[in-house]
């Protein structure tokens, strides 16, 4: 009989040197200036020398999220938010303003001007998906550091120009994929990695389906006027401009293809990130062939993201693996098969063919992880000590390679008359990054921008 436990895990939770505090603070050696307790190193924090400064982009789901991370760390601190919409910038800034009990952090409505502060070391960024690239290689071409949100971008080509910018500019970048933070994730890759359920044979990657409405806007689907609060035309951006319906605003954006990739690419950066690890596939780009299938909703319909898939990709050594969303049949998170025994982890706990290696790895097991045990912290340290994070840009582009070719898949299929599309066969070269023998599905590797915005 299997072995099998459940562990509950955690939800997930830049230096500036002297130069960057006289800049920021305005001192002048002309002048005398009063400078704040916290800025000497006083009220338990770090001295302003030794802290790394930080802004944060986008303030919707899960930039608060993110900032209340770092808002936690000594040895950083958050001192400019940017969001197109005014009420999310206020709060922003009072909750930011409010930690500190200062007035430092400062609103900004454009995110260059954000990037072009040369007093800010690091960046935030929690942006729709379609804006990923543009905001992204903005900051890394202005010397930012980044914590990045998944999938790393809309497209593999962006993703590719998000992974050149970080590479040419000397960054380090974080991807939000915190589950390598989290200890079962980690033993469960290591468990594989160390050959201890044999030839890997079969990979299962469990992510939801369906739509998740978290801001309650699931019924309002009428086209209106956006609000006076919200910069609709700058929100819209590089993508195609349409109507303003409050239901593809704010969070269920991620649920129209013109910004976001659907529940598909919202987890593929987590639970193929993890399933990528323990095949030591971080630096590879992915798998020989894929191909999807999926149901769709109308084409015309307000959420048009695929609600339900499965896609099935061929590796290098004969591994194969499934991709499911929404599908009962599939555990969520991921599971490894191999010859000699079987490996489940999720947030909510992990299972095992031998539950024993969960608690300790038998004598021999060389093969030893990247350890985080808090996201947001690793990225501090890493701006600090200029080593790599524990999810770089590469790794966060290879994570998402396969979504972003099931969903290609999906799309070039036929539509059935009950909203089933059954994707074509596609065969990617994981070397050269590119499709091969097939214009039409290699041309949906990238897509057009829009209103006067490129990507540089």
């Amino acid at each position: 009989m299997a072995q099998w436990a459940v562990m509950k895990m955690p939800s997930p939770n830049l230096r500036m040197n002297r130069r960057h505090f006289l800049a920021a603070t305005g001192l002048a050696l002309a002048a005398p200036v009063i400078v704040p307790a916290g800025a000497l190193g006083r009220e338990d924090r770090a001295a302003a020398s030794e802290r790394v400064t930080m802004g944060v982009v986008g303030w919707g789901v899960q930039g608060p999220n993110d900032t209340g991370e770092a808002l936690k760390l000594k040895d950083c601190q958050v001192v400019a938010a940017c969001d197109l919409d005014a009420n999310h910038l206020r709060d922003a800034v009072n909750k930011i303003n409010g930690h500190y009990n200062n007035k430092d952090c400062r609103p900004c409505h454009d995110y260059r001007e954000l990037m072009a502060r040369r007093d800010i070391d690091a960046v935030i960024l929690a942006v729709p998906d379609s804006w990923h690239a543009l905001i992204a290689t903005e900051a890394a071409r202005n010397k930012k550091d980044i914590y990045g949100e998944k999938p790393l971008a809309r497209t593999i080509a962006e993703q590719q120009a998000i992974v050149r910018a970080v590479k040419e500019n000397d960054r380090i970048w974080q991807t939000g994929s915190w589950q390598r933070s989290v200890g079962p994730f980690r033993r469960a890759a290591e468990i594989v990695r160390n050959g201890l359920i044999g030839k890997i044979t079969r990979v299962e990657v469990g992510l939801p389906g369906g739509y998740i409405d978290a801001v309650g806007t699931r019924d309002k689907t009428g086209i209106t006027q956006p609000p006076p609060e919200l910069d609709y035309d700058f929100w819209i951006g590089p993508a195609r401009m349409e109507p303003y319906i409050e239901a593809r605003v704010h969070h269920n954006w991620r649920y129209n293809y013109n910004i976001g990739g659907g529940l598909l690419l919202d987890w593929i950066g987590h639970h193929c990130d993890i399933a990528h690890w323990g095949l030591d596939m971080d630096d590879t780009g992915g798998p020989a062939e894929v191909q999807g299938e999926g149901e769709f909703p109308a084409e015309d319909a307000v959420w048009n993201t695929c609600s339900k898939c499965r896609i099935n990709l061929k590796y290098p050594d004969n591994i194969s693996m499934i991709i499911a969303s929404g599908h009962d049949d599939l555990k969520g998170g991921v599971k490894w098969t191999g010859t000699d025994g079987w490996v489940w982890v999720d947030r909510g706990g992990f299972e095992a063919s031998n539950l024993d290696w969960f608690q300790k790895l038998p004598e021999g097991c060389t093969v030893k992880l990247y350890k985080s045990d808090n996201h947001m912290a690793n990225f501090i340290q890493c701006v600090r000590s200029r080593k790599p994070a524990i999810t770089p840009a590469d790794t966060a582009h290879h994570s998402a390679i396969p979504g972003h070719l099931g969903l290609i898949s999906m799309l070039l299929g036929e539509r059935k008359d009950n909203g089933l599309r059954v994707g074509r066969r596609l065969k990617w070269d994981a070397g050269k990054e590119v499709i091969v023998g097939d214009n039409e599905a290699a041309k949906l590797l990238s897509r057009p921008y829009h209103n006067h915005w490129r990507l540089l």
